[in-house]
């Protein structure tokens, strides 16, 4: 199978995590999207024992990874290719939204996340870097990594646990939110024919569908899952990228990975010259 301008990367650096186990997840979908796309991939950062550090000194900690990702990242799509990301945490994206500002200004970031991490460290009621990473990218806080991204550029999914200055957001039409029963319509309204960068924190799935760290009722499945990445995949996918996807307990032999991976699978099928194979 080929894929063409498709390229991989692995982040298992920390960012503040509460635990090790998204650090030690990011590799195991590394490896499922390694063995069915047939790509080699980029790793970047070193895991390190979690600290549920504030954000101030998680960032600082983080920031030597979070560069090289930056930079991998960068370089794979100022070369015109499509970067799949596997990441230990949703703070990764404080690297990588940036480089859509300013390398695919025309699309569109589909945020899926039970949350919608648009808090500011000034208005944080938990500190955790990970809740403050789209603000990050419009610039309402300097990172040092970067922004750019312009909120009407940012579409949420299917995200139901909205702090209230972040609701606020929503309700004045600063931020659009596509979630419950009208979700695929939503999409298709703030969407449309524009490219796309998707992001999937796997808190936004159902709780017990994938291990994760953050349990939010109401969540999708992931049949939901796989619609929406065929309706997206329609439109030119510029980059995919999943976090918070946790190693399992060590007593739990489930593979979980591969029905996530499989559900994703529309968002590059275009790009693969040979049907997805699930057998492989």
């Amino acid at each position: 199978m080929a894929t063409g301008d498709l390229e991989l990367v692995v982040f298992v650096g920390p960012t503040g995590d509460h635990n090790d186990r998204g650090m030690a997840g990011a590799p195991i979908v590394g490896r499922e999207l390694s063995r069915r796309l047939r790509l080699e991939p980029t790793t970047v950062g070193d895991p390190r024992p979690a600290t549920s550090a504030p954000w101030h000194h998680a960032l600082r900690d983080a920031r030597p990874g979070l560069f090289a990702l930056r930079d991998t990242h960068a370089d794979i799509m100022s070369r015109g290719h499509i970067p799949i990301l596997a990441a230990s945490r949703c703070a990764a994206s404080l690297a990588t939204l940036p480089n859509v500002a300013a390398l695919r200004p025309d699309a569109v970031v589909v945020w899926f996340d039970a949350h919608a991490d648009l808090n500011t460290p000034a208005g944080s009621t938990t500190g955790y870097l990970g809740g403050l990473v789209l603000s990050a990218a419009v610039g309402w806080w300097e990172s040092g990594l970067g922004s750019g991204l312009a909120p009407d550029h940012i579409v949420l999914g299917a995200s139901r646990d909205l702090d209230p200055p972040e609701q606020a957001l929503v309700d004045d039409g600063t931020i659009k939110l596509a979630a419950g029963p009208h979700l695929m319509d939503l999409l298709d309204r703030y969407v449309g024919d524009a490219p796309v960068y998707v992001h999937l924190d796997c808190d936004v799935l159902e709780p017990d569908t994938v291990p994760t760290d953050y349990r939010v009722p109401g969540g999708l499945g992931l049949d939901d899952l796989g619609e929406i990445a065929t309706r997206l995949g329609r439109n030119d996918v510029v980059g995919v990228e999943v976090a918070e996807f946790e190693a399992a307990a060590p007593d739990d032999h489930t593979d979980y990975a591969q029905p996530l991976v499989d559900a994703l699978a529309p968002l590059w099928a275009r790009r693969v010259s040979a049907p997805w194979d699930t057998a492989l």
